[in-house]
Parts: structure tokens; sequence; C-alpha cells
């Protein structure tokens, strides 16, 4: 009896001790807690709930005060239905739910932990919240800043690239003034001296004396020459430039080539060679190839002028992605043809500008400022590159001299000799051939059809495309095409000539243009029997292509 009082005795006083535990625990926690019981309602079953728990936080954290026995729709009624939402589910599922939520009511943002007590019958869950109204506006401030930083860097940027949108816009004007500049001067120039020419040849005939006009004729023509040779370099830096690329031994070419140079640098001027013995074939045309060695070497002459040394020199090399990073190039393998001269050397401010057409710092009337933009555009054009170092010092008339490198990709392959002209039509009778020639330039075609009646061919003329593939129906008997690349009425000299040479196959083409159209004319996409003749030409030169194209041999009248 006694021992049982005991024992009842001492599992009250605990419990009660627990009890106040609890209770010092609920009203002095930090956090916000409730309990709460859901009530069927006029909204419907579970519609509502009622706060039977709360402790003394839950004020603090809500800026609510006396919920005990309250209902929530009557303490929130416009927020009710999501916080019915919100706990509905954890009654429902039993599943422990957090999330972070405004209560509108009172400007506060809490965050939320509930869980169910009990089963679903009992309709009770714990909420555990606390205020993070601090938090969440830190975070909206951030989020704030970060928009606003991110835009100013937006805006600075733009306005950066405004900037440099405009110096390039005006960068661009200042290089087409200079170039539109330098092309008036230079075309007027050469174009006084082709209509005075032909003026003055007009003007002897007029008058019966013929003594003087070979001399007139020269002058044009030696004018027209240099005219052409200007749009060529033109063509070149722009990349427009007609090449026919071929597997080419630099190494011979340079061998044939130095006499030229040792003769055009004088005797003040030393030439050396320096040869790699292995070097690898390259695809490229030679014959600009030589121009643009040539352009370098009268560079590097008028760089000496009390004299020097000159070396060409050639060297195969490999880059690899790091090395080819810092060239501009692709790695792999190229053949380098290096012209260098120990001559004054090119100032620091004009060195990223020697490339740029007309920009010479030669006196006026002693060059064009075309040289290097032309050996630029013909390296490019080539899948290549050019390169140049160069130091002036102003203290020494010798400089430390300028080397400019020309990198061309290597060719894997054998040089092929120049195909032998077939020897069952050498013989071929010129006189019997029939050639079509398509110009849209009237000029152009009467030229054409007058230089090629000079070695006995018989010509047809058309206009255009429509009108050359009519002909082509009526006349079967056609031996050479001859076109014009770019033509009017919708048909282009590359579709005229793919057209003749599927009803006529075998048939020869000669293409004359006066620049490379690169989806006109690809080189990788040429067939045998057909080739290009770049405008402007000499008549010589076209009646050695057509007798070529036709398989005889002539004497150029």
């Amino acid at each position: 009896m006694t021992d049982g009082f005991v024992t009842t005795r001492t599992v009250s006083k605990a419990a009660a001790i627990d009890r106040e535990i609890y209770r010092i625990l609920f009203e002095n926690m930090d956090d916000g807690f409730c309990v709460i019981e859901f009530v069927d309602g006029p909204h419907g079953p579970l519609s509502d709930y009622v706060h039977v728990l709360v402790n003394p936080a839950y004020e603090r954290h809500t800026g609510i005060p006396n919920v005990t026995g309250r209902y929530l729709r009557e303490m929130v009624p416009d927020e009710a239905d999501d916080w019915i939402a919100f706990y509905g589910k954890v009654l429902h599922t039993g599943e422990r739910l957090r999330f972070r939520n405004e209560l509108v009511a009172t400007g506060r943002h809490l965050e939320v932990s509930s869980f169910r007590i009990g089963a679903f019958e009992d309709r009770l869950v714990a909420v555990l919240f606390k205020d993070v109204t601090e938090r969440v506006n830190a975070e909206r401030a951030l989020h704030q800043m970060n928009e606003t930083l991110e835009q100013r860097v937006a805006d600075s940027l733009a306005q950066r690239e405004r900037a440099e949108s405009a110096l390039r816009q005006a960068q661009k004007m200042e290089a087409v003034g200079q170039l539109t500049g330098g092309l008036a001067h230079d075309f007027n120039n050469l174009l006084a001296g082709i209509t005075g020419a032909l003026e003055m040849v007009g003007k002897r005939a007029e008058q019966g004396r013929t003594e003087d006009v070979p001399r007139y004729i020269d002058a044009g023509l030696g004018a027209a020459h240099r005219a052409a040779a200007l749009t060529h370099r033109l063509l070149a830096f722009s990349r427009r430039q007609t090449l026919s690329p071929r597997p080419t031994a630099v190494n011979c070419l340079v061998e044939d080539f130095i006499d030229l140079v040792r003769r055009t640098m004088g005797p003040a001027v030393t030439v050396e060679m320096e040869i790699d013995p292995a070097l690898w074939p390259t695809l490229v045309d030679a014959n600009q190839l030589e121009n643009a060695l040539l352009n370098l070497c009268i560079n590097a002459r008028d760089a000496m002028p009390d004299g020097g040394r000159l070396t060409i020199s050639t060297l195969n090399v490999s880059l690899d992605e790091v090395e080819g990073g810092k060239r501009g190039l692709d790695p792999g393998q190229y053949v380098t043809i290096t012209v260098s001269d120990t001559g004054v050397g090119i100032a620091a401010a004009d060195i990223d500008r020697v490339f740029e057409p007309f920009f010479t710092t030669k006196p006026t009337g002693q060059g064009t400022g075309l040289g290097l933009s032309m050996v630029y555009g013909f390296a490019r054009q080539s899948n290549g590159l050019v390169r140049i170092r160069s130091q002036a010092d102003p203290d020494s008339q010798t400089g430390q001299g300028t080397q400019v490198r020309i990198y061309l990709p290597r060719h894997h392959g054998e040089v092929e000799p120049a195909a032998p002209i077939d020897p069952v039509r050498v013989n071929h009778a010129l006189s019997g051939a029939t050639v079509l020639v398509v110009d849209d330039e009237p000029t152009v075609r009467m030229m054409m059809v007058d230089g090629l009646g000079l070695i006995g061919v018989r010509c047809i003329e058309a206009a255009d495309g429509a009108s050359a593939l009519a002909m082509l129906d009526t006349l079967p008997d056609i031996d050479l095409l001859i076109s014009d690349v770019g033509l009017p009425g919708g048909l282009n000299g590359r579709q005229v000539a793919d057209e003749a040479r599927r009803r006529k196959p075998g048939l020869g083409v000669l293409f004359v243009t006066g620049y490379a159209d690169t989806v006109v004319l690809q080189k990788e996409t040429m067939e045998p029997g057909i080739d290009v003749l770049t405008k402007p030409f000499p008549i010589e030169e076209l009646q050695r292509r057509a007798a070529l194209l036709l398989g005889a041999t002539i004497s150029p009248v």
C-alpha cells in the first residue's frame, strides 16, 4: 500500500515537472508556435480553423495579438483561402510542409514549418514559424542592387559598343576616303594618258601623218596596262583577284626569279638566297606569287637608298594551335617565303597600317600604297597570311631592317608539269573553228571577235546567256565558248557554260572576267577544258588561250 502510494506520487510529480518544463519552453521559445483545429464552416467542410493553442511569440512574429480561440476567416478574411490550402494539405497528407509566405494583413513575411498532430480525424495541425521580413527585404534590396548593377553594366557595354561602332565607322569612312581619293588621283592620271594618246592618234589620222602614231599608241597602251595593274592590286587586296592556283615548287620559282630581282635592285644592293632544300610544294598562282615577291623586293630596295642586303629565304614550318593562333592561322604545315632587308625599317606608329590600301610613307608620286595591300590580299586569297616585322631606328640610316613573311599552306601532292598539247590536235586548222563569244559590253565583244578573226577563227556573237543558248541550238558545230562571267538576263556565264557542256559534252570554255566571283568560278569544281582569263588582257593572250583550248598552236598576229 505504502509502496504503491509512493510510486503514484512519484509519477505524478515527474509528470508535473515535465509539464512545467514544456510550459517554460512553450512560453519562452523564440519562434512563434500554435496548434490549429480545422472546422466546417459556411465555405464548406474543413474550410476554416481555430487557434486552440498559441505561444507568446506568436504575436511578436505575426503582429496579431490575442488569437487564442479566434477563427482564421475572422482574423484575415482576404487571405484565408491561401493559408487553409497550405495547412489543409498537411492535414490530408500527413506530410511535413516548409514554405515562406507573406501575412499581408500585417506585412510580415513568415518562414513556416507545419506538421499534423495525431490522425486526420483529430483535425489538428501544429505550426512553427518566424518573422523573416528583414531577410526578405535584404534579399530584395540585393536583388535590386544586382539588377541595377547588371543594368549599369549593360548600359556601359552598350555605350562602349556605340563608341566602338562610331570609331569603326569613322575609320571605315577615313579608309574609304583615302581609297577613293587615291583611286581618283591615279586613274585620272592614267585616263589622261589613254584619252590623250587616242586623241593624238585621231588628229594625226585627220592630218594624214602616221609617223607619230606608234608613239601615241605605245603611250596609251602603257597607261592602260598600268590601269589594269592598279585594278589587279585592288582586287588582290579585296581578295577578288582571279587566281589560277597550281601545285608549285617555290624553290624553283625563287631560283628563276632571283636574276630579275638582282637586275631590279641595282649594284648597291646585295641579293642573297637562303633555300630550304626540302621545301614542301604549295598550291598557289605562281605568277601572282612572283608579283607579290617583286612588290616586296621593290619596297625593300626603296628602304635602302644607300644600299644594303636583301635576302629571299624559304622554310617549312609546322604550327600548333598556340603558334597558329598567334599568327592568325589554322594549325597545320606551311611553306614560308621571307623577304628581308637591312633598310631604315618601319616606324612603330605605322606598322599596323602598312597593309591598308593607298597608305604609304613614301613622298608623293613615289608610291601608290598598294604594294603591301596586294600582297596581303593575295596571301589571304591563297588561304595563307603575310606578316611583317620591322623596327625603325631614328639615329641610323640603316635601321633594323624589315622582314616580310608569306605563309602558304602545304600541298600534299607532287608538282605536276604543264600538260602538253595533244599532238593529235596540234595541226587542227584554226580557220575551221567556230567560237561563240558572249559578252554584254559591245566594245569588249568587238575586240575579242576581231582579235580572234586575226588568226582565222570564225566568231558568233551573243550579248546575254539566253541568246547564247539559243545559238547553240541553231548552230551545233560550235567548237569553243568564250563567255563573260557577269551577264544580264538572269543567266551568268557559269550557268551558260554548264548548260552548253550538258548539251555538248567536252565543249571548251574560256571565261573572261574582271574579278573572281568565288561562287561562280570555283577552281576546285573546274573541269578539264575550262580556263579563266582576267580582264583586261592582251589580244595575244586571248588568241593563245583560245588556241590551246582548240588544241592548236599559233603564232600571234
